[in-house]
């Protein structure tokens, strides 16, 4: 299907929890778009959400009851999906089936992880398809600034005489999640592989893959992993979810760690790695991102809080709990690291940006719902991996159904 370009993009929000809100912040730098319309299952969230694009100078905004009524209104040209793992298969079936009944939709973005599970992400992809749309996968690591500035340093300049790059790193880690959502295996999918990995698994394909070649253009080899619950278990930290989150998190825990090896091919048949580690049980200044690219004569590596800003808060200058110095602040006093744009630093301005611009010309993005699947089949060769005690050859069919150990209803 093809579509004209539009002046502007028309974006209808579903959901209105943290992440819609850091989107929203992010599209203060994105041109030719206007917030049209915002649905949540809470109207009290999505009035508030609306009320913040409005403040922002975003767009109307308007509130909908209903996300029939927003797709079937004429004020959106495009979804974005943001709504818990859980939520987002029913929600797309929804949206493939109003697309059909004539909603004058063009576009739908989701994000991360696409699904919970490889067939969950297959039929998000068959039914954006199917339903025409052009479809745009989240992934806002993969559009940071140091990311795409250090990508194009490296195979620019050192690849040509160096040769390519064989190893990716990435880790990323904080004190654990804030909605209880992310804590419960089913709703989530996992524990922090399924949360956390997916960002750390495709920022270092991206960094693997030549410029402008597509992601699968490196073919899965094999997945190995560990995974383990090293602090949320114990008693006090346990006691802690229970008071806060309403979890039982002793009875129904997932994993507070994972580190993963993803090994893949090139075209010339050459080896690459992944080696990637997440943790919610990491206590530092706040969410740290590491980033590393290794080739035979060159390295690039990106840390989160490794700022130029800084600051020092003495033990006279108290205050209470926040984050405005940085995502999952666990501190407010000492020397702190400052990240002044996370918005822009994490990738989600260049994000909007990439997929605003895609959508209202009518082209599809850089990074699609089969970059997502691509996303999901890593994950669950992981998990699988992590279970079985060995390593996960691909393609694997046994992936087709899996579903990871903690997701699992109980018996």
């Amino acid at each position: 299907m093809s579509f004209k370009e539009l002046p502007i993009l028309r974006v209808g929000l579903i959901g209105s929890g943290f992440i819609a809100a850091f989107h929203l912040q992010s599209m203060l730098g994105v041109r030719n778009i206007s917030i049209g319309g915002v649905y949540s299952r809470s109207p009290e969230k999505r009035t508030r959400i609306a009320e913040k694009a409005r403040e922002l100078g975003l767009g109307p905004a308007h509130v909908f009851d209903s996300l029939n009524a927003m797709a079937m209104s004429g004020e959106v040209d495009a979804l974005w999906l943001l709504t818990p793992n859980d939520t987002r298969l029913d929600i797309m079936r929804e949206i493939h089936r109003l697309v059909k009944a004539g909603a004058p939709l063009r576009a739908i973005a989701c994000e991360k992880p696409l699904a919970r599970t490889l067939a969950e992400a297959r039929e998000m992809l068959v039914l954006a398809e199917d339903a025409g749309l052009l479809h745009g996968y989240l992934e806002n690591q993969v559009f940071s600034t140091a990311v795409v500035r250090g990508k194009d340093i490296i195979w620019r300049r050192a690849v040509p005489q160096g040769g390519r790059p064989y190893l990716a790193r990435a880790a990323e880690e904080h004190a654990g999640p804030h909605e209880p959502w992310f804590w419960q295996g089913e709703r989530q999918g996992g524990g922090v592989l399924s949360d956390m990995m997916c960002h750390s698994v495709e920022v270092a394909r991206f960094m693997l893959t030549p410029p402008g070649a597509p992601r699968n253009s490196l073919k899965l080899v094999s997945a190995s992993a560990t995974v383990a619950t090293l602090k949320w278990t114990r008693p006090r930290y346990a006691a802690d979810l229970q008071a806060r989150m309403g979890i039982d998190f002793a009875k129904r825990p997932v994993e507070d760690f994972a580190r993963g090896i993803i090994t893949l091919e090139d075209g010339d048949g050459q080896q690459v790695m992944i080696e990637a580690t997440t943790s919610w049980a990491y206590v530092g200044a706040g969410l740290r991102i590491q980033l590393e690219l290794l080739g035979p004569e060159y390295s690039m590596e990106f840390s989160s809080l490794s700022t130029g800003l800084k600051v020092f808060l003495s033990r006279a200058v108290t205050g209470s709990e926040g984050e405005d110095l940085v995502e999952k602040q666990n501190a407010e006093q000492g020397l702190m690291p400052v990240v002044e744009d996370e918005a822009g630093i994490y990738g989600y301005t260049d994000e909007n940006r990439h997929m605003v611009e895609a959508f209202r010309r009518g082209l599809a993005p850089a990074e699609t719902f089969a970059d997502g699947v691509g996303v999901v089949e890593m994950l669950m060769g992981l998990y699988r991996s992590a279970e079985l005690g060995r390593t996960v050859e691909f393609p694997d069919p046994e992936l087709e159904g899996y579903v990871p150990l903690v997701a699992r209803k109980p018996a």
